[in-house]
């Protein structure tokens, strides 16, 4: 297995390999700045493969920061291998991720974001977002890259099979087909819809993104606030009724 490696946006690379057994692309994303990002660590047994894509963008010992949205093993599976090579790194994640999981599992305690708070890494803002539940499990929070206007997705806008590392057409109705065929497969029930979903796909649609940065399937250029607002009529209506 081998990674693929596309900038997607101004020095922010996507890191992507298919999974044939999963039927899926599993996605990483580094932000190159002078406190390099790490944006999901891959599973651990991937970990070889995705350091040697790294490896081809900079030195992985000079990683600051390994951020993802939720503690699941394609998220943060090889966290602790990133931080035996990257003696500086750091996990950054929300209170609940630190205090529930992370602290326990990682080698070293994450830095605990607050909502809204800012991690400056040289030219790049990188603001996290709690998202409880968007897209699964309460721990979730999402980065936004301000600077560029990279919004790091995590599960939404799922694709599956291996479609192209970047989309500049419909991101939606791929994502629209995956979240219904999904009721049928082992993998169903991976999304709820609560209370807080709407507010949270407004919340993050109005940060007009110009890059969706998606862990599945193609990333996205183009209109990310129309395309979250679409991806939310699309969940309401494919999930909104189970709570009803």
């Amino acid at each position: 297995m081998q990674s693929t490696v596309t900038e997607i946006a101004p020095s922010v690379y996507r890191i992507s390999a298919f999974h044939a057994d999963y039927g899926m692309q599993f996605n990483q994303f580094l932000v190159d700045d002078d406190e390099p990002v790490l944006v999901h660590t891959g599973f651990r047994k991937a970990f070889a493969t995705t350091r040697d894509a790294v490896r081809s963008i900079l030195d992985p010992a000079t990683l600051r920061w390994i951020t993802f949205s939720h503690f699941e093993a394609d998220e943060c599976g090889a966290l602790n291998e990133w931080l035996a090579i990257a003696p500086r790194a750091q996990p950054a994640c929300s209170f609940v991720g630190a205090m529930t999981s992370v602290n326990d599992f990682a080698a070293r305690d994450a830095r605990v974001l607050q909502d809204d708070e800012v991690l400056v890494t040289g030219r790049r803002r990188l603001q996290f977002l709690r998202t409880p539940h968007v897209p699964h499990c309460w721990d979730a929070g999402l980065f936004f890259e301000q600077t560029e206007r990279t919004l790091f997705c995590s599960d939404l806008f799922f694709q599956p099979a291996n479609p192209p590392p970047l989309s500049q057409s419909d991101v939606v109705g791929p994502a629209r087909d995956a979240i219904v065929a999904n009721r049928t497969t082992p993998f169903a029930n991976d999304m709820p819809y609560t209370a807080y979903t709407d507010a949270t796909l407004e919340r993050l649609a109005a940060l007009e993104p110009r890059t969706l940065a998606v862990m599945h399937g193609s990333s996205f250029r183009g209109d990310g606030r129309r395309a979250l607002r679409e991806l939310g009529v699309a969940i309401r209506d494919a999930l909104g009724g189970a709570r009803d």
